[in-house]
């Protein structure tokens, strides 16, 4: 039985419902009716129900598709204004217990190099981010509960935390880590983590298991209530994704919208974070062995769908996606990218040759971190390096209500600006300097309320005589 407040995987990702939902979406692509009231609904900018988004999902008209793109780019716009937040993903350890057959990481291969950063590793690595600009991270490791335990996570984090190098700062440590247990996510939250984030890989459980023959992530239900434990432990941001190309994206598709709904359902907070990732090719993994890897158009119009079903939440894409295809989904949703980013274990402060290969997936989009700001800037973005919300204690249902209100842009747009501003002192070339500054002096005489534009204005003069960290 199909139940979003269930505590039960099987239940709130229900697999009749999505069967339903996809034959419901199918019957009703072509009815024009239906299809005015769903936009209709979702022009109000509150969401829509995942059965809604998937009848928008299967309408193929042109004109729809269009209407579709235009609403995402206005919500997206509307909710956080025209900033785009920055990370990089950090890879401290690619050992692994699991047999994931797409991933590299996979306990039988034995072509990739295995690799684990010492504490002393972990300074370096963070050293070469900041030299960057980087002020949030992404962790990200393989399940290896006798390599990588729990403790040695903790024990990174504080070193992450406690490196101060120059004018850099590492602000906010999101963590991308195997599913664990209500009392491990106790202790992330006591180390003062950003978001935890969990990647579904694919809702549809007999592919999941196929895909996950071996090793503690074979079980499906520990797996897909892992947020629920997240949650429960007190960690109240927290991100949600599916990689699709592992089973046919209209499943995965609902089974993501769902999953979201139930996180509302069951503690009034959707996901901080939606994560659209695609298969991509890596050490000993083949994309051509993935029928179901989904081509740029229909990405596009996923990601834009996600907008329109969440505005509130924070969508990110990675440099697993080439230049051309972040910037067209850049325009109708996506709030988060990833610069500058390697995903094998040290690689920031070393380049690995061929030998020493520890990927997880192979970078599409190889630009340095001041090639990327520089490239939002000419295309009218604001990059934003900004971390105020979390340690403002702006998280959990506090975020959600100025999110969903639209009123988290008022803080948003001066923080960003503010945080764009340091990388300009500190990290920039001369162009992008250039380009920023107009792009700061543009901002900042559009923000209406004159008491925060004084604000601003002042923490930025107070930035160019040597300070930093403002926020709003």
């Amino acid at each position: 039985m199909y139940n979003p407040k269930s505590a039960v995987a099987e239940e709130f990702i229900n697999d009749q419902e999505i069967l339903n939902t996809i034959e419901y979406a199918k019957e009703n692509k072509n009815n024009v009716e239906l299809i005015e009231k769903i936009l209709e609904k979702a022009s109000k900018m509150n969401g829509l129900e995942h059965r809604e988004a998937a009848v928008l999902l299967e309408c193929d008209d042109p004109r729809v598709l269009e209407r579709i793109y235009a609403l995402a780019k206005k919500i997206k716009e509307r909710i956080y204004g025209r900033r785009i937040v920055l990370f990089a993903p950090l890879y401290l350890s690619n050992y692994c217990v699991n047999g994931c057959v797409y991933c590299p990481y996979h306990q039988k291969n034995t072509t990739i190099c295995r690799k684990q950063l010492s504490q002393e590793e972990i300074v370096k690595e963070v050293r070469a981010l900041q030299d960057m600009g980087h002020k949030r991270l992404a962790l990200e490791t393989g399940e290896d509960p006798q390599k990588c335990p729990i403790e040695y996570v903790l024990e990174s984090i504080k070193t992450i935390y406690g490196i101060h190098h120059k004018n850099g700062a590492i602000r906010r440590v999101n963590v991308n880590i195997a599913a664990t247990t209500v009392e491990n996510y106790k202790k992330l939250r006591d180390a003062g983590i950003g978001t935890y984030i969990l990647f579904q890989e694919t809702y549809h459980k007999k592919t999941y298991e196929e895909f996950h023959p071996t090793g503690p992530k074979h079980n499906y239900a520990y797996h897909t209530e892992a947020m629920d434990r997240a949650m429960e432990a007190g960690i109240d941001d927290v991100g949600i994704g599916v990689l699709f190309g592992l089973y046919k994206y209209r499943y995965d598709f609902v089974g993501l919208l769902m999953h979201a709904e139930h996180l509302e359902a069951k503690f009034g907070v959707g996901p901080h974070t939606i994560s659209i990732p695609r298969i991509r090719p890596a050490d000993d993994i083949d994309v051509n062995e993935f029928p179901d890897a989904i081509v740029d158009s229909l990405f596009k119009k996923i990601v834009a769908l996600v907008r329109i079903f969440a505005p509130y939440t924070g969508i990110i894409i990675s440099t697993r996606e080439s230049k051309k295809s972040r910037k067209e989904v850049l325009e109708i949703g996506v709030s988060q990218i990833s610069g500058g980013s390697s995903t094998s274990v040290g690689g920031y402060d070393h380049k690995e040759t061929a030998n020493e290969n520890s990927a997880q997936f192979e970078v599409d989009d190889n630009r340095t971190l001041d090639e990327i700001v520089n490239w939002l800037l000419e295309l009218g973005y604001v990059p934003s390096f900004c971390t105020a919300c979390y340690r403002e204690g702006r998280t959990g249902d506090r975020f959600m209500r100025l999110a969903k209100s639209g009123q988290i842009v008022n803080v948003c747009q001066p923080n960003s600006l503010m945080t764009l501003k340091e990388y300009l002192l500190d990290y920039a070339s001369v162009d992008t300097c250039e380009k920023g500054e107009m792009v700061i002096a543009d901002e900042l005489a559009h923000i209406s309320n004159e008491k925060v534009k004084s604000l601003a204005e002042d923490y930025i003069d107070q930035l160019e005589n040597g300070k930093r960290d403002f926020r709003f």
